[in-house]
C-alpha cells in the first residue's frame, strides 16, 4: 500500500504551507490575528441594597447579587486583574407601576456607584438603564393598558440615566428598545450638564430565548406576555442595522448588539459600516449552555469560554460584556 501511495501522482502543496506557522504555540502566539485583552471586557455585576448581602444566582454558578460594599469588593478585584470595567444592574427593594425607584439617588446602583468611585479604582463604571427591573409588571416601560407606551417612557429613562450620572458612572446603557431612547438620554445629560457621560446603546437587542438566567438574576421576567413588541425579531438583519444606524444617529458613543454569539454577522455587518465603538454581550443564556455542559464534563469550560470571547472579537466588538470577564482576565494572564 505504502509503494502505491509513493506512485500516485499527488500534486506537491508547493511553497504554500500555512501549516509552518502553526507549528508550535510561541508561533502561533506571534501571528494571532484577534487579540482578546481583559481590558476590554465589562463584568455585568447585580446589586441590592444594605450591606453584607450575598444572594447567589443558581442560574449563574459563581455569582450573585451584592450589596454595595460587597460589590465594591468585587470590583477591586476585576480592576487587580485588568478587566476594564463593570456594567450595574439594580434589583430594589420595592417595585411600582411606572419603575420610579429606577431614578433613586439613594437605591443600590446610585448606593454602589458612589461607593466605587470613592474607590478610586481605575474601572470603567457603567449603568444599565431600564426599567424592567424596577415595575411591578415587568415591562421595560410604562403601561397603557397592556402595551409599553414608548413616549411616556423616555423621561423616565432619560431621569435614571442623569442620576446614575451624577452618581459617578462614565457609561450609561438604555436598554428598553424604546424608540428614541438614546437621543432621550443625550438630551437629559447634556441638560443636567452632564455631557461627558457617553452612551452604550442597546441598538440591535433581539427578543432572545438566551436571557432567561438574567431574568432570574434582576428579578425581571415579565408578568403577562414578552417583549417582541418593543425588542427585535432575531430573524432581521436589516432592520438591526437600521437600529444601529438611527442610535449612531441620535447620539450614541457606542453601539451594542445583544445576544452576542447570534449576532455575529450583524455584528460584523456593523465594523464594516459603522466607525464608533462596537459591543456585543455575551448574555447570561449563552454562558449557561457553557457552564452546564461543563459541569456535565461534555466540553472544557475555560478553552469553550475562550473561544467564545475570542469569536466574538474577530467580529468586530472592542468590548464584551460577559460573566467569564474575571475568569477571562485570569485565564488570559497565564
Amino acid at each position: 500500500m505504502r509503494e502505491l501511495v509513493r506512485r500516485l501522482d499527488v500534486p506537491s502543496p508547493g511553497r504554500q504551507r500555512p501549516r509552518r506557522l502553526r507549528s508550535s504555540d510561541p508561533l502561533r502566539r506571534l501571528v494571532r490575528e484577534t487579540r482578546l485583552t481583559p481590558g476590554q471586557l465589562l463584568a455585568p455585576v447585580f446589586v441590592v441594597s444594605g450591606t453584607g448581602r450575598r444572594e447567589p444566582i443558581t442560574s449563574l454558578p459563581g455569582h450573585a447579587r451584592l450589596s454595595a460594599d460587597l460589590a465594591t469588593e468585587l470590583a477591586a478585584e476585576l480592576a487587580r486583574l485588568g478587566v476594564g470595567g463593570i456594567l450595574l444592574f439594580g434589583i430594589p427593594d420595592e417595585k411600582d407601576p411606572e419603575g420610579r425607584a429606577a431614578a433613586d439617588p439613594s437605591g443600590p446602583v446610585c448606593a454602589t456607584l458612589r461607593q466605587i468611585r470613592s474607590a478610586g479604582l481605575g474601572l470603567v463604571l457603567a449603568a444599565d438603564v431600564c426599567l424592567c427591573e424596577y415595575t411591578t409588571h415587568g415591562h421595560c416601560g410604562v403601561l397603557r393598558g397592556e402595551q409599553v407606551d414608548n413616549d411616556a417612557t423616555l423621561p423616565l429613562l432619560a431621569e435614571a440615566a442623569v442620576a446614575y450620572a451624577e452618581a459617578g458612572a462614565d457609561v450609561v446603557g438604555p436598554s428598553a428598545m424604546m424608540d428614541g431612547q438614546v437621543a432621550a438620554l443625550r438630551a437629559g445629560l447634556d441638560q443636567a450638564g452632564r455631557t461627558e457621560t457617553a452612551i452604550m446603546a442597546y441598538a440591535s437587542k433581539a427578543a432572545s430565548y438566551l436571557y432567561g438566567p438574567f431574568r432570574e438574576a434582576a428579578g425581571s421576567a415579565p408578568s403577562f406576555g414578552d417583549r417582541r413588541g418593543y425588542q427585535m425579531d432575531p430573524a432581521n438583519g436589516r432592520e438591526a442595522l437600521r437600529e444601529l444606524q438611527l442610535d449612531a444617529d441620535e447620539g450614541a458613543d457606542i453601539l451594542m448588539v445583544k445576544p452576542a454569539l447570534t449576532s455575529l454577522d450583524l455584528l460584523a455587518r456593523a465594523r464594516d459600516r459603522f466607525d464608533l465603538p462596537l459591543a456585543a454581550y455575551n448574555v447570561s443564556g449563552e454562558v449557561a449552555m457553557i457552564e452546564a455542559a461543563a459541569e456535565r464534563g461534555w466540553l472544557d469550560r475555560r478553552g469553550a469560554a475562550l473561544e467564545c470571547l475570542t469569536a466574538i472579537a474577530r467580529a468586530g466588538a472592542d468590548v464584551i460584556i460577559t460573566y467569564f470577564a474575571a475568569d477571562a482576565a485570569r485565564w488570559l494572564a497565564e
